[in-house]
């Protein structure tokens, strides 16, 4: 079977403009949701029953429609019809890999953009837990030199509802609903929730969108609703040390930091908001990081560059560096892109790298290829306008994320 035959592309049906007008019950939280209802004239000794019907039929039964809230009377459901949406996002393309990773693109409304915008979400299956990586941006802000992503400008924030979306979404084309089918054919984990575990690694820079992100993952951390383990939500951040610690107080999911350099002079290149967050700033409020233990570890990502930060050299700098801290460090091959100027370390130098690391105490798992086919690897998510075309992506290695959080 060629990679080619081995992608899926669907397009359903877009929202309608009727809908796009309407304000989303996804995203608010129990006190705006009872706030709204409030507004269209139900009453007060109903809103209580009335959000908890609503949080249940949304986030545990999975509707889009409000047709389907049977123990909702149809007053109530015309009501809710006329004044409100729980549609999904419209997507765009729907590519499966051949070794069942799965990318979404999803278009959602301007909101002051200008025009419709689009951003990616991925999802990784694996034998025991399947990883759901989600956009908090369209576009990006950071302009790290070896991330693909970085090269399209910030366009807006995502809303908790479109944050959101990309989860209720996954977990509709995964059938991880009750009453709900996977599509034929679909890899994912043999037990348990299909999406087990979800990072905040796509498009954008989460803690540059901190309060959308923060009701959206708490929405999902819900009990009564979506009900994720908050140790197996991970946050990564490229270094906006003032929000670090609010998010460990106020989200208490776990951190994840996209470190790829242990000298200040090489990250201010690399990921040049070193400049305003240098490394002794970023690792002093790491160590501060609520909740921090061996069980509640910090993942630092670490891109392997040729000849740029792969000596070890840099490996002991970076024992010295995260000396104290509980941590594990991911160590991930780079993934080409057309025009980038740097290239992936050898294989021989990253195990080298890898052993190094764990020969002084750290867990350094290298990551594996992961969606090659499909361009679904971190730093490569792109919206439909920028992305490769299909010729060009099949040349180039692509890896996702995987390991993230905790397994119990």
């Amino acid at each position: 079977m060629s990679v080619m035959d081995a992608i899926v592309v669907t397009k359903p049906q877009a929202r309608t403009s009727a809908s796009l007008e309407k304000p989303s019950l996804i995203g608010m939280s129990r006190e705006e949701m009872g706030a709204a209802l409030r507004e269209k004239g139900v009453a007060e000794k109903q809103i209580k029953m009335r959000v908890s019907q609503l949080w249940n039929w949304i986030y545990v039964r999975g509707v889009s429609d409000f047709d389907h809230m049977t123990n909702v009377a149809k007053d109530m459901r015309e009501m809710l019809k006329q004044h409100f949406t729980i549609e999904r996002p419209e997507i765009v393309e729907e590519q499966v890999s051949n070794d069942g990773t799965r990318k979404w693109l999803l278009r959602f409304p301007p909101r002051g953009a200008g025009r419709p915008v689009e951003i990616e979400a991925v999802y990784i299956p694996e034998e025991g837990r399947g990883t759901l990586c989600l956009s908090s941006q369209v576009g990006c802000t950071l302009t790290c030199s070896f991330c693909h992503t970085g090269t399209q400008r910030l366009v807006r924030n995502l809303t908790a509802e479109e944050i959101l979306s990309q989860l209720l979404l996954a977990r509709d084309r995964l059938g991880d609903f009750p009453d709900r089918e996977a599509p034929q054919g679909t890899i994912m984990p043999a037990e348990g929730r299909k999406v087990s575990n979800i990072v905040m690694m796509g498009m954008g820079e989460p803690l540059y969108n901190f309060d959308a992100v923060k009701q959206a993952l708490l929405i999902a951390t819900d009990g009564d609703g979506l009900s994720l383990s908050r140790r197996r939500v991970t946050l990564s951040t490229s270094g906006v040390v003032p929000e670090i610690f609010r998010t460990g107080e106020e989200i208490g999911v776990m951190l994840a930091i996209s470190l790829h350099a242990v000298r200040d002079d090489l990250r201010d290149l690399l990921v040049p908001i070193n400049k305003k967050y240098p490394l002794k700033e970023l690792i002093e409020a790491c160590r501060s990081y609520p909740g921090l233990s061996n069980a509640r570890r910090i993942t630092f990502e670490y891109v392997m560059l040729k000849d740029v930060n792969d000596s070890l050299e840099d490996a002991k700098g970076l024992i010295k560096l995260l000396k104290g801290v509980p941590a594990k460090i991911n160590l991930i091959p780079f993934n080409p892109w057309p025009g980038t100027n740097y290239q992936c370390s050898d294989w021989e130098q990253i195990e080298k790298f890898a052993d190094f690391i764990n020969s002084a105490g750290y867990a350094s798992p290298i990551r594996t290829p992961r969606g090659r086919d499909i361009l679904a690897a971190c730093g490569q998510l792109k919206s439909e306008s920028e992305r490769m075309r299909k010729t060009e992506r099949l040349a180039f290695e692509a890896m996702m994320i995987a390991n993230h959080g905790a397994d119990d």
